[in-house]
């Protein structure tokens, strides 16, 4: 099968995944604003920050490692070279995700009050903790498939780590009623854990599928690929942990900054609620067509460019590029007329309706850095990928400190367009420069 059906029936396949995914996760976000409130709701969402901050210590880099290493080895015929780097990916990772496990458990409230800037936060960072371990193997093990332009499993894993978060958090919710307490935002989280557990044991016992037993990806050789691993992890974990960490400093600046516009807390916390519960969720649901290209697309662009087929690299970026473009204009016009009836209708709330049709106009330029940035990483360029994000989420945390206290959540919005209108300039500068060079 040729590149570019792989690359199309791979987006296929995650796309089914992520809409299906994201349909459920649409709705179980209105259930959650229902069940529990805007405030409630608010309080859920900082937590992301620091469970976003740990991800990215524990898989972001090694998961794309993994995923562009066993692609070039595959393209080579190396996949027990694969195997093994996968076996140190899971060593590694583990390690990494136990420690912060530990660290999480012993400074929760610290972490929650000083950082998070609500004390309430403290439980929800404990029990999310857990799932940590359990989204390394499921990140890995997603990556070395990836790597192989194997998306049926992680697609499939995707679909049960979200139905078990869900089934989880409405079981939980019921019972708890049901014994005449009143439910908790705390059984959110516990869905997290949740999904991640379930989802880490159906990924694992997956590579039993693949004609060899798992104690084969942890042979005698387990450390021989650890240096090439980390040579390409560490500036990725680098990247990514700096960038997630101006976005939790970002997130967790906007309640502040709203109360220096002259809003109480509960007010703040709602607010933030709103954007980060509600109207982002909505904006972001069709750009599980456009994750599911950038998927794909890196190791695509990896094996591809290894092999020195230069045209075909050019005709997928094409594709990819393009068709991340037109979506995202088309869901621009599709926001612009119908935000504010979904603001109102499925989330009951006005504001979450003009918050929408404000980040309508980020659509055409959210979509098209994914499947660039993509581009980017499957040629090896991962530092232009990190400075091109930091440049975004300087001028994003610009507008939280210096625009948030003058104009309120306007001004963050207004600085989240620029943000990303400079980001896809600059992304696509750099990979027109690197394809015309070659």
């Amino acid at each position: 099968m040729s590149s570019k059906h792989k690359l199309f029936e791979g987006a296929m396949i995650l796309t089914a995944a992520g809409f299906i995914s994201r349909i459920m996760g649409f709705f179980f976000r209105i259930f959650l604003s229902h069940a529990f409130g805007e405030e409630n709701v608010g309080l859920y969402q900082l937590v992301f920050p620091v469970y976003s901050l740990c991800l990215a210590l524990s898989t972001a880099g090694i998961q794309t490692a993994v995923s562009r290493m066993t692609a070039e080895k595959a393209a080579l015929g190396k996949k027990n070279e694969a195997r093994a780097i996968l076996g140190t990916a899971l060593s590694l990772t583990l390690l990494i995700s136990i420690a912060e496990i530990l660290f999480i458990q012993q400074n929760a409230s610290f972490i929650a009050a000083s950082f998070l800037g609500d004390e309430r936060c403290a439980d929800l960072l404990m029990i999310v903790s857990y799932a940590l371990p359990c989204a390394a193997i499921h990140s890995c093990i997603c990556g070395y498939y990836f790597g192989l332009q194997n998306t049926g499993l992680p697609a499939l894993s995707q679909l049960i780590q979200q139905f078990v978060r869900i089934f989880s958090v409405l079981l939980l919710f019921a019972v708890t009623q049901n014994s005449g307490r009143t439910p908790s935002i705390h059984l959110a989280a516990a869905g997290i854990t949740a999904g991640e557990f379930v989802s880490a044991l159906f990924a694992a016992h997956s590579l039993t599928r693949l004609g060899s037993p798992v104690r084969t990806f942890f042979s005698k050789s387990l450390f021989r690929h650890l240096r090439e691993l980390l040579s390409l992890s560490v500036p990725l974990t680098a990247n990514r942990t700096i960038v997630t960490l101006l976005q939790s400093v970002e997130a967790a600046s906007i309640p502040v900054c709203l109360k220096l516009y002259g809003l109480d807390a509960s007010g703040a916390l709602s607010l933030y609620g709103v954007l980060t519960g509600m109207a982002l969720p909505c904006i972001q649901f069709p750009s599980a067509v456009t994750n599911s290209v950038g998927i794909v697309l890196m190791p695509a662009v990896s094996a591809t460019s290894t092999a020195g087929n230069r045209s075909a690299v050019i005709r997928l970026l094409k594709k990819a590029v393009g068709s991340c473009f037109i979506l995202g204009l088309s869901c621009c016009l599709f926001f612009l007329i119908f935000g504010r009836l979904i603001g109102t209708l499925l989330f009951h709330s006005e504001t979450a309706g003009k918050f929408i049709l404000t980040l309508a106009w980020i659509c055409p330029f959210l979509y098209t850095n994914t499947a660039l940035f993509s581009a980017i990483n499957g040629y090896g360029k991962t530092g232009f990928t990190f400075l091109i994000n930091t440049c975004g989420l300087l001028i994003r945390i610009s507008s939280v400190f210096f625009a948030i206290p003058h104009f309120g959540i306007q001004g963050y919005l207004w600085g989240l367009l620029i943000s990303q209108l400079a980001v896809s300039v600059l992304a696509f500068t750099v990979l027109f420069k690197h394809t015309s060079k070659e």
